[in-house]
């Protein structure tokens, strides 16, 4: 009945990973882009023990369009960032953000009808 639950202190804090602030201009850079073509709707933003997840919706009640992953346990190997499609299948990934960001990038590019 008298049990506490400790309150974390200022040097404590849970191991989450999250995206930086300049991550996340890029990002939302891109969606911007993507919501003025008509593309995008609606995105969510996790952050987990492991990885932060930035999922991208065409309509806000479906599965993902696309998930931009950031895992920095992978930061040596392939990289730590990666862009997933819907069915889960790894589009790009690499170290630099931009540089994966590409291959969503060139959905834009239409050709232009006369």
């Amino acid at each position: 009945m008298n049990s506490l639950t400790p309150f974390p202190g200022p040097g404590h804090s849970p191991d989450v990973v999250a995206f930086h602030r300049t991550e996340l201009n890029v990002i939302l850079s891109l969606y911007g882009r993507m919501v003025a073509a008509g593309e995008w709707r609606d995105y969510g933003i996790s952050s987990l023990r492991d990885v932060a997840v930035f999922s991208v919706f065409r309509r806000t009640a479906e599965h993902p369009l696309y998930r931009i992953e950031k895992r920095p346990k992978l930061r040596n190997r392939q990289g730590e960032y990666a862009v997933i499609g819907m069915d889960g299948q790894i589009l790009k990934r690499g170290h630099e953000l931009r540089t994966v960001l590409r291959v969503l990038e060139r959905k834009l590019i239409r050709p232009v009808s006369d």
